[in-house]
């Protein structure tokens, strides 16, 4: 395990750069010991900063909930991160390109809570019936510390991105807010446009056969920490797509079908 001080130290990296859009090495070739419980650890000293800083928790983030991306990543379950109020953007409208440093853009359902989620035990069943609605999302996620290593090439390590609040870093809402009994919530489709040509498509069941899944493993996964998932919260449930890459300028539209769509531009 790292030392509190060590790990104060890289949460206090990943905050500077953040700031300067200068990405950092590798945790895990500096610190070849470090742990998955490491990663949280930075993860959790860095939304602690961010909070004394003014920032407030408005939900979580659940990722790597494909098979695929956990083989990738030598992981056999998904990752979690923080949403904090400024990761939040209105969708239809421009995003600023400079609040990130290599953002890539997700096609997801976010679960907004009615209902607090508190494990152990807690099943998709509960999750349905804590949900107040089911609603489209994009999440932008981003890399404070550089996906590939900036002499070896090597891809970083799953307790980098653990680390890094799960690669987290914006959240767009929008389409038609739905309850989770209104629709089969397994077959939600969405395809994902990039300057106007389909960059993505994908469907819900391929997070985890179901997205609420994903929810219920996060309230049971936080219980070791007392903590749980609040009424009110906006929890992202799992990209149903591959990560696409974005630059200043680029134009995004993920038509959801029946559930709308979400528009915006990286200006």
């Amino acid at each position: 395990m790292l030392s509190e001080t060590t790990i104060a130290q890289l949460a206090a990296e990943l905050h500077e750069s953040e700031r300067t859009r200068v990405q950092v090495e590798h945790f895990s070739k500096r610190f070849p010991e470090m742990t998955i419980e490491d990663g949280y650890a930075v993860s959790r000293a860095w939304v602690a900063h961010k909070i004394a800083e003014g920032r407030t928790v408005k939900g979580h983030k659940i990722g790597l909930t494909s098979r695929a991306m956990q083989l990738s990543s030598q992981i056999s379950e998904p990752d979690y991160g923080t949403l904090l109020d400024d990761m939040f953007f209105e969708q239809g409208g421009d995003i600023p390109f400079t609040r990130f440093i290599a953002p890539r853009i997700e096609v997801e359902l976010a679960f907004v809570l009615g209902k607090p989620l508190k494990g152990p035990g807690v099943t998709i069943f509960d999750v349905l019936a804590a949900t107040d609605y089911v609603v489209p999302a994009i999440e932008i996620i981003d890399a404070r510390i550089e996906q590939f290593d900036r002499h070896t090439k090597a891809p970083r390590k799953v307790f980098d991105t653990i680390a890094d609040n799960a690669a987290n870093a914006g959240i767009v809402l929008g389409g038609r807010p739905v309850k989770p009994d209104a629709v089969d919530l397994r077959w939600v489709g969405a395809l994902l446009y990039k300057n106007g040509v389909i960059e993505e498509t994908g469907v819900a069941a391929g997070v985890l056969n179901h997205p609420a899944t994903g929810v219920a493993w996060l309230a049971n996964k936080l219980a070791p920490w007392d903590e749980h998932l609040a009424a009110g919260e906006v929890v992202l449930a799992g990209s149903f797509t591959r990560p696409t890459t974005a630059q200043p300028g680029d134009t995004f539209h993920a038509d959801y079908g029946p559930l709308g769509a979400i528009s915006f531009r990286l200006a």
